[in-house]
């Protein structure tokens, strides 16, 4: 796979959907820049936008693949027509998602049992950001584990995954089912040499007419310990690092690459002002009226006060 290129050995090949723009996009250049993959790369990008893609496939030099990857066939199309137009797939990065607002409340049927906008939108959400990952995979899987090839798969999952917005939830659901589909992928594909991981980004705008995001909603995730929003670069030099021989021991991982937005909720009032002993510095003394025994002070617990 990814690694010193052997004399005569073909380029690694590197399938990545959603490449169209965003951080498919620039998960390609990646790729697709010098000492990408640690070899040369040959590049097949896929995508429902046709106009997007042939211009992502014209500036990097790479096959292109037109599908729509939330039908059943479409995971599978890809991977077959890419691997049959290039060789063996080495790589696959799953980068294709929406993020559709849809409030949980939304998603019902009608009552002759028939499915309403809310369902199906949820249907496709789930289509395209669980199952399609899932069937790429798959096919993948059985074209390398016949020839006898190892193989690295990355997601694109989400820091959604682990907590829900409003609005967010069937979003927030399907990058949770596409994180264990990851881990169980990766525990039956091991023994076949494929190793099958996630990165999951917090915020990143990536300015999509797919995905639009308020700049209210934007500003109020952007917050993280670092201090600054993460961008599609960020998030594609650790799918390129994870998808490579350096991490060739890693498999089953999620990969938080989010500014450390992830550790807790730093833009929160301090449960208990700074200074000694847990109290401010000009406070009350321990034995002052109004204050508790610096016995029961140790620690800011307080019964029925968790966090």
């Amino acid at each position: 796979m990814a690694g010193a290129r052997p004399e005569g050995r073909a380029p690694v090949h590197v399938v990545v959907t959603g490449a169209a723009g965003g951080i498919g996009r620039a998960v390609a250049e990646t790729f697709a820049s010098e000492g990408g993959c640690g070899v040369d790369a040959a590049l097949t990008l896929v995508d429902v936008d046709g106009d997007g893609l042939a211009a992502a496939a014209a500036a990097l030099d790479a096959g292109q693949i037109r599908v729509d990857l939330a039908s059943p066939g479409g995971p599978g199309e890809a991977v077959d027509r890419a691997w049959q137009a290039r060789g063996g797939v080495d790589v696959l990065v799953n980068a294709a998602g929406i993020y559709p607002s849809l409030d949980m409340i939304d998603v019902h049927c009608g009552e002759d049992g028939a499915a309403e906008a809310g369902t199906q939108l949820w249907d496709r959400i789930f289509a395209l950001n669980s199952r399609a990952p899932a069937l790429a995979t798959a096919a993948l899987a059985r074209r390398a584990v016949a020839a006898s090839r190892p193989a690295s798969v990355v997601n694109i999952s989400s820091g959604a995954a682990l907590r829900a917005r409003p609005g967010g939830g069937p979003y927030a659901a399907s990058k949770a089912a596409l994180e264990m589909a990851t881990r169980a992928a990766a525990l039956e594909l091991g023994p076949h040499g494929i190793r099958v991981n996630a990165v999951s980004p917090g915020f990143v705008p990536v300015a999509s007419d797919c995905n639009p995001v308020a700049p209210e909603y934007a500003a109020a995730v952007s917050a993280n310990p670092l201090g600054r929003p993460g961008t599609p670069e960020d998030v594609a030099r650790a799918v390129r690092w994870i998808a490579g021989d350096e991490a060739a021991w890693i498999t089953g991982e999620i990969l938080r690459v989010d500014g450390g937005s992830g550790t807790g909720a730093g833009h929160l009032p301090r449960l208990w002002p700074p200074g000694p002993a847990n109290g401010a510095a000009n406070g009350p003394a321990p034995d002052a009226p109004g204050s508790e025994q610096a016995g029961n002070r140790g620690g800011n617990e307080t019964e029925g006060s968790t966090v």
